[in-house]
């Protein structure tokens, strides 16, 4: 748990932790895989400046981390970016809120 934590923190430093932001080091032209990382590791960075990181076990937030990434990357792939989803997300708890204060 120690060697985890470690090369974690250590990630984090080389990577400019507090600088990192979403798809950050990936352009349009990277490979998926380029991509994959940069989510992830902006993930984690966020995760762990929330001090949500090691709330689960670290196979648990993996897999939730790699789904979560999945799905973004998936969206962008298809031309629906992050925000596009966000404000439609937005939209619809407006409506809901809407409805359920009559």
């Amino acid at each position: 748990m120690k060697k985890v934590l470690f090369c974690l923190v250590a990630l984090f430093m080389l990577s400019g932790c507090g600088s990192v932001s979403q798809y950050s080091g990936a352009a349009g032209g990277d490979s998926a895989k380029a991509k994959m990382h940069a989510c992830l590791l902006s993930d984690a960075s966020s995760r762990f400046q929330a001090g949500t990181l090691f709330t689960q076990g670290i196979t648990a937030t993996a897999k939730d981390m790699v789904k979560g990434c999945m799905q973004k990357l998936a969206l962008q792939s298809m031309g629906i970016s992050q925000e596009s989803q966000s404000m439609a997300t937005n939209i619809i708890h407006q409506f809901q809120n809407y409805g359920t204060a009559k």
